[in-house]
């Protein structure tokens, strides 16, 4: 058996005298979507930044793909799409594309192949001239989608990606995350959204840096009327 594409043990992190991290353990099998599931303060975008090498945790250990988040290797392997993306609001859809796949080092040929196959999952082919400051926000967030996917990483990490879009925009997106996965993309994706939660083949609960639960949604919401009836019922449990 292949070894888990993210392990997260005993992960601990402060930023001064607030503890966004209090001894969080979770792994992720390849080819999984994975739900880091949880309200505002929760420590959702903490741990995807330590997924992702931006921050040192301060105890615990990190690793995905087989290898240290903060190293280089791991920069062929990851795919980032935080909550702020960072796009160029001047320029283009397709400027924006080409300025990232020069950033990635993208060969011309294929380059062309992936923005094809990108465009036509996304459908902003006939906006490429649109300016990414004039776009609605479910055309943003796809943009960004379509740029953290260029060098195709076989880890897909999201931090609430619907977050401020519409409903159609919303749909679309989780039907391409959910086309991703049976492509074998691992996918983890974070959100405070209870319906989205139940998308995902696994979650982890987080309250307040800790893990109140993991498992398939339908399995951890047995015996209760809701998935949200589920999550508040373990909040209450770890007050």
């Amino acid at each position: 058996m292949s070894s888990p594409a993210i392990v997260v043990d005993g992960l601990t992190k402060r930023f001064g005298a607030a503890e966004a991290l209090r001894g969080l353990s979770f792994t992720v099998g390849r080819g999984e979507l994975f739900g880091l599931v949880g309200p505002d303060g929760a420590g959702k975008t903490t741990t995807i930044r330590a997924l992702a090498g931006l921050i040192d945790p301060d105890g615990g250990t990190v690793r995905v793909m087989d290898v240290d988040p903060r190293s280089d290797a791991a920069r062929e392997q990851i795919g980032l799409m935080p909550q702020q993306y960072s796009l160029y609001g001047d320029l283009s859809i397709g400027e924006n594309l080409r300025f990232f796949g020069q950033l990635f080092g993208i060969p011309k040929k294929l380059y062309a192949e992936r923005i094809a196959r990108l465009m036509e999952v996304t459908r902003l082919g006939p906006f490429m001239d649109r300016r990414a400051d004039a776009l609605s926000g479910g055309m943003y967030k796809k943009l960004a989608l379509a740029c953290a996917l260029l060098h195709q990483p076989p880890l897909l990490l999201l931090d609430e990606p619907t977050n401020g879009v519409d409903p159609v925009s919303r749909r679309e997106l989780w039907a391409l995350l959910q086309e991703f996965v049976e492509q074998g993309m691992t996918v983890l994706v974070s959100t405070p959204y209870m319906d989205e939660a139940e998308r995902c083949h696994r979650v982890a609960l987080v309250h307040q840096g800790r893990k109140l639960a993991d498992g398939p949604p339908a399995e951890l919401a047995r015996g209760y009327a809701s998935f949200e009836e589920l999550f508040i019922a373990r909040t209450e449990e770890a007050v």
